[in-house]
């Protein structure tokens, strides 16, 4: 099992993102943008080679995203919507994320056999994101998901923070 840091407010911008371990180390580089179909965010390891990618494939209701593992698709990841809370599946790789999403606390399983585990973390050096990883050649694909699902509660965020207030009290 390995820990991911990757700093709060870099997940989902459209900026160049460093993930260390737990020494500091920088392991990969995040890069790519999102919005548009067709976009993609692509993680490198540091000496350059393409370890894992995420591309946009709708905009429209149930955005989907494709995953590939170097440059093969290995999944396809989906938001289902869901009257009391958001499931995320991925399909062909058959993992599912279940807990606080909007917290950052939740967990990737696949079955009943834990993936990775998200949570905050506070250093020295700021806020981060702290991925508990059980197998090493599946953290590149971790990695792509949290940045999905950080870029949706984003966005989540900011559309209703753009709605009228209706009514009584803060929303």
């Amino acid at each position: 099992m390995s820990e991911f840091f990757i700093q709060e407010q870099q997940l989902s911008n459209v900026t160049r993102t460093i993930v260390k371990d737990e020494n500091g180390q920088s392991l990969f580089l995040l890069v790519g943008r999102w919005g548009t179909r067709g976009d993609v965010l692509s993680l490198y390891a540091m000496n350059g080679e393409l370890v894992a990618s995420i591309r946009q494939t709708s905009l429209a209701f149930g955005s989907r995203f494709e995953l590939y593992k170097g440059f093969e698709k290995v999944g396809v990841l989906r938001k289902v919507l869901n009257l009391t809370a958001d499931f995320y599946y991925i399909r062909h790789m058959h993992w599912s994320v279940l807990g606080d999403i909007r917290n950052h606390s939740y967990s990737i399983y696949q079955v009943n056999r834990k993936i990775m585990e998200m949570s905050k973390a506070t250093l020295f050096s700021g806020n981060y994101f702290s991925l508990d990883v059980v197998n090493d050649d599946d953290a590149p694909l971790c990695i792509c998901v949290a940045a999905v699902l950080d870029y949706w509660l984003y966005n989540k965020t900011k559309k209703q923070n753009n709605k009228p207030i209706v009514g009584f009290g803060t929303c």
